[in-house]
């Protein structure tokens, strides 16, 4: 997160305002008042993708950054609102109450700039010092560790077509943000698009209705392959996609989930967390639980 100097945005308050004033004075009152007039900062945010995976026509198409206001009480009431907390939305609702450019569609981003922007949010609204709950691998444990969000790396889109062959072998990159996969068993060519902050809500909504129907919460896996394939071969036919899925040999179905993990630009937040009882070491992800948003 690259910072903004705002120092010409803010309005100090004229001299003979800020001291001597007659509480009295409706006047000096209203002049008091204006003299607290405050522009909100603004950060600009790098995002993983480099704007490399979004079509033409959409607004980050080959954007590497985009501007953020820093949070504020406004932000916090919505942060407090249990409608949209229970909706699942409370997170989605900061962030575009946040994006200075409103052309920008939350649910229409990839989940690891999605992800970038949530971080930065949260260190503009409470600083970088995460501090929760963690039980240790170990000993099992629990308690309290603090992370450094600071710390969180970018781990971004390959540059060109050919740094990505060098990357990932067996892998072509198309002009419409997709990807041409050969399966190593069925020797099939898939074609693949990463998914969508709306993607992943749609999936999760999915199986949520499928625990309430009282079914088995296990097509995760097919579910998650069906929107991420959007040809096979020449075929694009919806049903026929689906059918092939269910049907994958479990090797494709392996390796394709494999190269996606390697193709998914994100924010690697990993770090190295030192247990306090049995000075066990490890290297842990960051976990976004509810004390990232609502610090005790």
């Amino acid at each position: 997160m690259s910072s903004r100097s705002n120092r010409d945005r803010l309005k100090a308050p004229d001299a003979d305002e800020s001291i001597g004033l007659d509480l009295n004075d409706t006047k000096s009152q209203e002049n008091k008042t204006q003299g607290l007039h405050f522009t909100v900062p603004t950060e600009f945010v790098d995002l993983p993708s480099g704007g490399r995976y979004y079509q033409k026509g959409h607004p980050l198409h080959n954007v590497t950054s985009v501007e953020m206001r820093h949070m504020t009480a406004k932000e916090e009431d919505i942060l407090v609102s249990e409608s949209l907390i229970q909706k699942g939305v409370v997170i989605d609702r900061l962030l575009q109450s946040l994006l200075v450019d409103d052309r920008i569609d939350l649910s229409n981003l990839l989940s690891g700039d999605k992800s970038a922007l949530t971080v930065a949010a949260r260190i503009t609204g409470y600083g970088p010092d995460y501090r929760t709950s963690v039980d240790c691998p170990s000993c099992g444990a629990k308690q309290e560790f603090t992370f450094d969000l600071n710390k969180g790396v970018n781990v971004g889109a390959c540059a060109d077509a050919d740094e990505l062959n060098e990357a990932i072998e067996g892998v072509e990159a198309t002009e419409n943000g997709t990807f041409l996969i050969d399966l190593p068993k069925s020797g099939h060519t898939v074609e693949i698009r990463l998914l969508t902050s709306k993607d992943e809500l749609e999936l999760e909504k999915f199986q949520e209705k499928r625990k309430k129907r009282g079914l088995e919460n296990s097509s995760f896996l097919t579910d998650t392959l069906k929107s991420m394939i959007i040809a096979v071969g020449d075929i694009t036919d919806r049903s026929s996609i689906q059918q092939f899925v269910e049907t994958m040999p479990a090797i494709d179905s392996r390796y394709l989930r494999e190269i996606y993990r390697n193709l998914v630009p994100s924010v690697d937040l990993t770090q190295e967390f030192s247990c306090s009882k049995c000075d066990f070491r490890q290297d842990l992800e960051v976990p976004v639980n509810i004390e990232f948003f609502w610090p005790r």
